[in-house]
């Protein structure tokens, strides 16, 4: 698996995302991330540093880029937490919690990020403005509601299936309700 063209397809499926659905500056994209999955092996059984690291450095180029926050989503083992920037954490309220992802133990994306944010931490839950599911890693607890599903122009990065989904505010009211203001 060439690692340059999985950092690329990263890339362009953050940019893709964030071109259709733009997130605030200070909000947060949340992305899951199986290796395994990527490399062509089943989830959580071939974890790949470098592919953790090639995801990681993709995402966080566009984010950093876009002045958002990334949330990278260990696995299940560290019961889906998120590895954000402490700046993060502060800004909206978020508890740390503490661990240290590892390879067998949080997954090679989130320990990628661990190790390469500045100031990072973990947090048990958060709610994301949008998001990236790379391998059917199940990012929805980790969305804001209502999150709506984006359909990108790549469905896969490397082998892994890919989904995206961004997020609105919820619809109130009934046949009355207006949802845009009148031009006065």
């Amino acid at each position: 698996m060439e690692i340059e063209k999985i950092e690329n397809q990263v890339i362009k499926a953050v940019e893709e995302l964030l071109q259709a659905h733009p997130v605030r500056k200070g909000g947060i994209l949340v992305m899951g991330c199986s290796s395994s999955e990527i490399g062509g092996g089943l989830i959580g059984h071939a974890s790949n540093a470098d592919i953790g690291k090639a995801v990681f450095s993709g995402a966080w180029k566009v984010c950093s880029e876009h002045g958002i926050f990334l949330a990278a989503q260990c696995c299940e083992h560290l019961n889906r937490a998120l590895v954000v920037p402490v700046e993060c954490a502060e800004k909206y309220g978020y508890e740390q919690v503490l661990v240290v992802p590892w390879l067998k133990g949080g997954g090679s994306f989130a320990t990628a990020a661990y190790y390469c944010f500045e100031n990072p931490c973990v947090v048990e839950s958060i709610q994301a403005d949008a998001g990236i599911d790379i391998g059917s890693t199940l990012i929805g607890m980790h969305l804001k509601r209502v999150a709506v599903p984006f359909r990108l122009s790549e469905s896969h990065i490397g082998n892994a299936y890919v989904t995206a989904a961004y997020t609105r505010p919820k619809l109130i009211g009934g046949e009355r309700a207006r949802y845009t203001a009148e031009i006065r």
